[in-house]
């Protein structure tokens, strides 16, 4: 006869190999979607933040984990791993040498890698993977330390054009998203966007702790990545790069400022190379449900985040503009030639 304890055991161990909530031992959840022919996935899938913690690729990925995991769509546990560097370009490199023709390994990624692969003249590109989705847009966010003497952007702006160099920019990887902001904002201001004195950081939490603790002048995010930074008053925002307030409405936006200028940065997901049709519409499938989810709804809620689902060939197409745009704007700005 079997235990009490010993059942409760098996049991335990059922629930863990299957991710659902009971059931017999190999039952797949409810919502889980029905294996390829090829019988994808076998075993967990790795989402692959190419940044350190603390940024948005980093937020992004362990926030895909958390709906797939509670809903059950993959049906597999879902792991993530950070692999920063070079603007993500060395995740990038993994996703595209190291896993080639396992899509059990996918990328979270965004206009930031973009710009960083031709910054950093990156031996492999976004177009050598399998695009799945775009997921969201975030807006900037502007922001100084707690007890920074500037209440507003123009009050910064001010000593920025009399003095360039005197003020330092924290923000992510150069090329990516906050270094283009900086330049286009120093461009509106009327300043040579190639005297920005940029500071850039592996990682959104690195650059803020650049902002917090005094070491830099401001610093330049998504406005979900610091949304608790300014909750509890260690950094204060100035301005947003929405055209609209967002938010609780009380942060001008820079168009309020003065400054012509609207950013928005975008992120999604990525399969490697070789992966196959048929595996690829299982993935999109697959975000289509968490997307529909109330979870996903939620989390773009709480981090302010705009749902800017785009799957498919219509992702492979827009990032095929998306470059063009990305490039043309470095070499506006000075960053590349």
């Amino acid at each position: 006869m079997i235990s009490p304890n010993l059942r409760a055991a098996c049991l335990a161990i059922a629930i863990a190999a299957t991710g659902c909530a009971g059931g017999p031992q190999g039952e797949r959840p409810e919502t889980a979607l029905p294996p390829t022919a090829a019988g994808y996935p076998q075993g967990a899938v790795t989402l692959i933040a190419p940044a350190n913690p603390g940024g948005g690729w980093d937020q992004t990925a362990r926030q895909i984990q958390q709906v797939w995991t509670e809903t059950g769509i993959l049906g597999v546990p879902v792991e993530v791993v950070n692999r920063g560097g070079a603007g993500g370009t060395i995740g990038l490199a993994d996703l595209v040498t190291r896993y080639d023709g396992d899509p059990r390994n996918l990328m979270v990624f965004g206009q930031v890698m973009l710009g960083s692969i031709r910054t950093n003249a990156s031996p492999v590109s976004i177009d050598q993977t399998v695009p799945l989705a775009r997921l969201l847009n975030e807006y900037e966010v502007v922001t100084v330390p707690a007890d920074s003497p500037y209440r507003t952007i123009e009050e910064l702006l001010e000593d920025f054009r009399r003095d360039p160099a005197a003020v330092s920019w924290a923000g992510g990887s150069a090329g990516g998203i906050d270094h283009i902001l900086a330049g286009l904002i120093a461009q509106a201001a009327g300043v040579d966007p190639r005297r920005v004195n940029y500071i850039a950081y592996s990682g959104g939490g690195e650059a803020a702790a650049a902002v917090m603790g005094g070491h830099v002048t401001l610093g330049l995010s998504g406005v979900g990545e610091w949304k608790a930074y300014i909750a509890s008053g260690r950094m204060r925002p100035i301005a947003v790069s929405s055209p609209e307030r967002t938010g609780d409405g009380v942060t001008p936006t820079l168009r309020e400022s003065g400054l012509d200028v609207v950013l928005s940065n975008w992120r999604g997901i990525s399969a490697p190379p070789g992966t196959d049709d048929e595996t690829r519409e299982w993935l999109i499938r697959a975000l289509e449900g968490m997307r529909e989810s109330e979870a996903w709804q939620r989390i773009l809620r709480a981090n302010e985040w705009e749902d800017s689902f785009l799957p498919g060939a219509a992702f492979e197409a827009f990032l095929q503009n998306e470059v063009a745009t990305v490039d043309e704007t470095l070499r506006a700005i000075g960053l590349i030639r």
